[in-house]
């Protein structure tokens, strides 16, 4: 693609990074095939290609943003699947984050719409808060259809079923159960320990009995994906910021052999934090960001690199495998899940049109719900024509916003894995999915 920044322009590196990106496409249209919201509306500006004529004309013109092209891009769900089809290698992610700051910076939205964004930043990210929050939502439930859509939405996607803080969510150091094979950091999150504690708790129990010293660090709560995707770069470099400072004293005090992190959009943006820091004066923080970022690993990656144990169980379960867009496109990882979970004895399946999104991306089903909707819809038909026992991902979001659309219970790939490993059997399948 042709572009006409002018050398002023260029001067700032992320203009120039910009501009790098822009000019790696070609026009293909490849990603059309596999953008969700093209294939849902046809609408070319609904489309990686159609976004990105959008960001070049706002960006090369030095405009602000515009009520058309703020539409059309808080529209894409960052699943990223356009990149695993793009045959030039356009680095959309990191396009796309900057076409989002630059709106966040330039564009100012309706009232309702900046309250529904300051809300979700401002609670998500912070525990106690967002199980106040969800505490809340369960007794405005009965008045749901007197809300607003906005509220609505957000209400439909609240757990019936609150959870009280997990034992494991102080920091501290879980000894290794037997010889010690690796020191590792966990990043516990922010929204999937109170929407779901179960899966860092599985995630521990494996990891101990694996070998693994497991860090639970202090301060490393957030990894500032959810606010750095709204554009609200300094509140997500922020959080970011405080997550690398808390596994950096871990690192230089005792050594840590991996950044262990099993909500896979989160890993995808600390695996990415060598970038997001790159331009940093500060260059302490910048080279920290660099090894943090080398040392992340999918837990399904630590697994298979220090050698599952022979299954204490088999279960005899059909599970039915949902990779996460954020595993296959944003990390790459697209066959390990399902290679361990068939090592651990289960029958494993994979629904049809995996490579497009569930609707969850973050708080995209909070803030485009009509479309998160059909996308949920279609995913769930898929995976209910395969009729499985249970459903497994990698993905609090993706459990989240699938879970709320079918009656079969899903649950977290680590989850299987402890409970053939010795765990306990996750409660989802213990007790009526409705009851959860």
């Amino acid at each position: 693609m042709q572009t006409s920044f002018t050398l002023a322009q260029l001067a700032d590196p992320k203009i120039k990074e910009a501009e790098q990106i822009l000019r790696t496409c070609v026009h293909c249209g490849f990603c059309t095939a596999t953008c969700p919201t093209y294939v849902l509306r046809g609408d070319e500006l609904d489309s990686p290609r159609g976004r990105i004529y959008l960001i070049k004309d706002m960006l090369e013109n030095g405009r602000d943003a515009d009520e058309r092209t703020v539409r059309h891009i808080d529209r894409c769900l960052s699943c990223l699947s356009c990149m695993t089809t793009c045959p030039s290698g356009v680095d959309y992610m990191h396009l796309v984050d900057h076409a989002r700051a630059h709106i966040e910076k330039t564009y100012e939205r309706p009232a309702a719409d900046r309250w529904q964004r300051w809300m979700l930043a401002k609670v998500l990210p912070r525990p106690n808060l967002f199980r106040l929050a969800l505490m809340g939502a369960g007794a405005g439930r009965p008045f749901a259809r007197a809300l607003p859509r906005r509220l609505k939405a957000m209400l439909k996607l609240a757990p019936r079923r609150t959870h009280g803080p997990s034992a494991m969510d102080k920091p501290g150091v879980v000894p290794a159960v037997g010889p010690k094979r690796a020191r590792v950091a966990l990043l516990q999150g922010c929204a999937q320990r109170v929407l779901d504690p179960a899966i860092n708790e599985a995630t521990i129990r494996l990891l101990t009995r694996m070998g693994c010293e497991v860090v639970l660090a202090k301060d490393a709560v957030c990894c500032g994906a959810l606010t750095l995707h709204m554009g609200q770069d300094r509140d997500g470099k922020a959080a970011a910021r405080r997550t690398i400072e808390a596994w950096s004293r871990e690192l230089d005090g005792n050594g840590l052999d991996a950044v262990v992190i099993n909500a896979s959009g989160c890993g995808t943006t600390v695996k990415d934090y060598g970038h997001l820091f790159q331009h940093e004066h500060d260059h302490v923080l910048a080279e920290r960001a660099r090894k943090i970022a080398a040392l992340a690993l999918d837990v399904t990656e630590l697994v298979d690199r220090l050698g599952l144990p022979e299954p204490v169980v088999v279960p005899e379960q059909k599970v039915a495998y949902h990779s996460a867009c954020s595993m296959q496109h944003g990390q790459k990882i697209k066959t390990l899940p399902q290679k361990l979970l068939r090592q651990m004895g289960f029958t494993v399946v994979e629904p049809a049109e995996s490579h497009i999104c569930c609707g969850s991306a973050g708080t995209y089903n909070i803030l485009q719900p009509e479309l998160a909707d059909q996308l949920k819809e279609r995913k769930v038909g898929h995976l209910e024509q395969l009729a499985p026992d249970v459903i497994a991902t990698g993905n609090i979001g993706c459990m989240t916003q699938i879970g709320s659309g079918t009656t079969i219970p899903i649950v977290h790939t680590v989850e299987l894995l402890d409970w053939a490993t010795g765990g306990p059997v996750p409660d989802k399948l213990r007790i009526p999915a409705q009851a959860a």
